[in-house]
């Protein structure tokens, strides 16, 4: 039984992986698992210089997920280089670093840094804040996806995901645009924009008035948009969104994912991911399912 995959060239034992700002860089779950185990680790948003994030409250539990504002604080990329990349090349497991940033200028200058250090691939998170333009977020537009991916993949060598937003008209369009500026893939979705308010103060609960929405809650929005997008493009796709277990994964790879990640899933249990694996491998036996790659992308429609 294969359960290997390559993943826009990174060669996985599996295809699970873990979401970006759900698993720190790794320290706190080395406690309960053996990193080894998983595909890969997406690391915490990391940025050129170090940032503070938003002001509290962050983060609320909803009916079915959570809302977060976080604002991707995180220590720079510097303090990963110096401190949480040795602990992550302590394991057998791929590295991926998630990378955000406020203007072209500045995703350019953190993806020559990483483009220096021993990792296995870049997430751009296009879901940043581009100061430039008045604080329109990079990924909602065609021109916006493709303009930064194109500059970021004339300094990046090592594989380049980039992660989308689902909070556009057509998941088709920035999914085009990644591949046409040269990205090896695509990861979706990132959080949908929403809100909460509390009645009795008749104010919204988190500080920065909205966040973003993640858990099973927006599963099969994210199921439906990998199926697009999937459809619509030539690269590999990583699916995402309110996976938290195996039938999930699953279902994901039917849709046309060649690998999964799993964010919410691991404040619920943190061994989502090991549990996860595990009934992959499950679904295989009982389905006589020899290589992983046999499924991804089968769905039969109606």
């Amino acid at each position: 039984m294969n359960t290997k995959i390559n993943f826009a060239g990174i060669e996985m034992k599996n295809p699970v992986t873990v979401a970006s700002g759900t698993f720190g860089y790794g320290r706190e779950y080395s406690e309960f698992f053996d990193l080894s185990k998983l595909g890969a680790v997406i690391t915490k948003g990391t940025s050129l210089k170090p940032r503070a994030g938003n002001r509290p409250s962050r983060v609320y539990e909803t009916t079915g997920g959570m809302l977060n504002s976080i604002g991707l604080q995180n220590p720079g990329v510097e303090y990963f280089a110096t401190y949480d990349l040795p602990f992550l090349k302590k394991f057998d497991t791929k590295i991926i670093v998630n990378a955000c940033g406020s203007s072209i200028e500045e995703y350019v200058e953190l993806c020559k840094v990483l483009n220096t250090l021993d990792i296995d691939g870049v997430e751009l998170n296009l879901s940043c804040p581009n100061v430039k333009a008045g604080c329109l977020a990079f990924g909602t537009t065609y021109n916006g996806v493709k303009e930064v991916t194109s500059e970021v993949r004339k300094v990046l060598s090592k594989p380049l995901i980039v992660k989308l937003t689902p909070n556009v008209t057509d998941i088709t369009e920035t999914a085009k645009a990644a591949q046409d500026g040269g990205a090896d893939a695509i990861s979706l979705i990132n959080t949908l924009l929403a809100m909460k308010i509390d009645i009795n103060t008749r104010k919204p609960v988190l500080a920065n008035n909205t966040g973003g929405l993640s858990g099973p809650a927006i599963k099969p929005v994210a199921v439906r948009m990998v199926y697009q997008a999937a459809k619509s493009i030539d690269i590999p796709v990583m699916g995402l969104g309110g996976i938290v277990n195996g039938e999930d994964a699953i279902e994901f790879m039917l849709a046309g994912a060649t690998t999964i990640s799993i964010g919410c899933g691991n404040f619920i249990d943190p061994y989502t991911a090991i549990k996860t694996i595990e009934e992959i491998e499950n679904y295989m036996k009982k389905y006589k399912i020899s290589d992983i790659k046999e499924i991804i992308g089968k769905v039969e429609m109606n």
